[in-house]
C-alpha cells in the first residue's frame, strides 16, 4: 500500500508538504502542489485518517456497502452480516448509498481513508472502477447480489435468472400469455438476469417476447407504480406482471388498485422477495425469495477468510438458489386456456 513517503519521493518533495497538500493547510505553490496531487494519483494513495494511532493498520472493522437500507431484504442481509462479523469478534459500519454512484464513491473513499479491514460491497452500476480502487489498497472486498464483469473478485448472490424463471413459468402454466415485466436499472446485474429468465420462460412456451412489456426503470416503489402505468398501456393488455423485487410490486400494486383492477382476477402480480409483517401482515404475494439472510453470513465468511489468507486460490461466485411460494397474487387467466409444459 502506498504511504506518503512514496508519494513524497515521486512528486520530490518533503513528506510535510504532501501533508499540507492532503490538509490544504499551510502555504504550497500550485506548481508543487500539481505535483503532489500528480503523484497522489499515479500511486493511487489514499491518505490514513486514523494516523499512526493504528498498530498494524488493523481496525477489526468491516464495512457494509448497501444501497437502499429501506427495503427489507438488505436490513435482512445486514443481520447476516453482523452475526457473522461478531462471531470473529468484529464491528461493522453500515453504508447506505441509495443507488448513487456519487454516494458511493464517497463512502469508499471515505471508508479506505480509515483504513477498514474488509468491504462487503453492493454496487450501484456495472463498472469495474469502484472495486479495483478497493483493491488497489489491498483492502479485502466481497461483492454482494450483483455481478460486476471484467474483475477477479469474490461474489455471493442469488439466482436471479432462475428466480424470474420460475415465476414467469408459473404465470404461464396459469394460461397467461400477455406477461409484464417490470425491472430496475439496465446496468445493474440483477435487472438484466430477472429479464433474461423472464425471456426463457416465454420462449420455453413459445410465446412472443413482446419489447412492449419490458420495462425498464428503478427498484423504487413510485417507479414500479410508473412502470405499471406504461404497462397497462400496452394492447393486447397484460393478464400477469412479474416484479424484480417488493418495492416494484407495492407500487405496481397501488396503479392496478387506482384503475379498478383487482389482483389476482384481473391481473396477477408475482414479485422477488418477501414483505414483511408489518407491510403485509397476511402473506399474499406469489414470490421467489432469495436467501438474504444466508448470503450476508457466507459472504461475510469468505470474507473473513480471505483477509485472514485462509480463503480458496481461486474466484469464488456462490450463487444461492431462490425458492418460489404461490400465493393468492396469481391465478389462472380469464384470457386464455392454462398452458402447460
Amino acid at each position: 500500500m502506498p504511504t506518503i513517503r512514496d508519494v513524497a519521493k515521486r512528486a520530490g518533495v518533503a513528506t510535510m508538504t504532501v501533508s499540507r497538500v492532503i490538509n490544504n493547510s499551510g502555504y504550497v505553490s500550485d506548481a508543487t502542489r500539481s505535483k503532489v496531487e500528480a503523484a497522489i494519483d499515479e500511486l493511487g494513495y489514499v491518505p490514513n485518517m486514523l494516523g499512526p494511532s493504528l498498530r498494524f493498520n488493523q481496525t477489526n472493522t468491516l464495512a457494509l456497502v448497501l444501497t437502499d437500507i429501506t427495503n427489507p431484504f438488505w436490513t435482512t442481509l445486514a443481520r447476516g452480516v453482523e452475526d457473522a462479523a461478531q462471531e470473529k469478534g468484529y464491528s461493522v459500519i453500515l453504508c447506505n448509498t441509495d443507488e448513487s454512484l456519487e454516494k458511493q464513491d464517497q463512502y469508499l473513499t471515505m471508508l479506505l481513508k480509515r483504513r477498514i479491514d474488509g468491504i462487503l460491497f453492493v454496487p450501484a452500476g456495472d463498472k469495474a472502477e469502484p472495486v479495483r480502487l478497493i483493491q488497489k489498497q489491498k483492502v479485502a472486498v466481497v461483492i454482494l447480489d450483483r455481478n460486476i464483469p471484467d474483475v477477479n473478485v469474490d461474489i455471493v448472490r442469488g439466482d436471479s435468472f432462475d428466480g424470474a424463471y420460475q415465476l414467469t413459468r408459473h404465470l404461464i402454466e396459469l394460461g397467461h400469455q400477455h406477461i409484464a415485466i417490470l425491472s430496475g436499472p439496465r446496468n445493474i446485474s440483477t435487472s438484466v438476469e430477472r429479464v433474461e429468465g423472464y425471456c426463457q420462460a416465454l420462449n420455453e412456451a413459445g410465446l412472443e417476447v413482446n419489447p412492449d412489456n419490458i420495462h425498464w426503470g428503478n427498484f423504487r416503489e413510485n417507479m414500479g407504480a410508473e412502470m405499471a402505468r406504461q404497462a397497462l398501456k400496452v394492447i393486447p393488455r397484460p393478464t400477469a406482471i412479474v416484479a424484480v423485487n417488493n418495492f416494484i410490486a407495492n407500487g405496481a400494486w397501488q396503479t392496478l388498485f387506482q384503475a379498478g383492477l383487482n389482483v389476482p382476477e384481473d391481473v396477477s402480480l408475482v414479485t422477488f422477495d418477501d414483505m414483511p409483517a408489518s407491510i403485509m401482515p397476511t402473506p399474499f404475494l406469489t414470490v421467489a425469495v432469495q436467501p438474504a439472510y444466508d448470503m450476508g453470513y457466507q459472504a461475510t465468511q469468505l470474507l473473513l477468510a480471505r483477509m485472514l489468507n485462509e480463503g480458496p486460490d481461486e474466484r469464488q461466485e456462490i450463487i444461492l438458489p431462490v425458492q418460489l411460494f404461490i400465493r393468492q397474487s396469481s391465478a389462472p387467466s380469464n384470457a386464455a386456456n392454462p398452458v402447460t409444459r
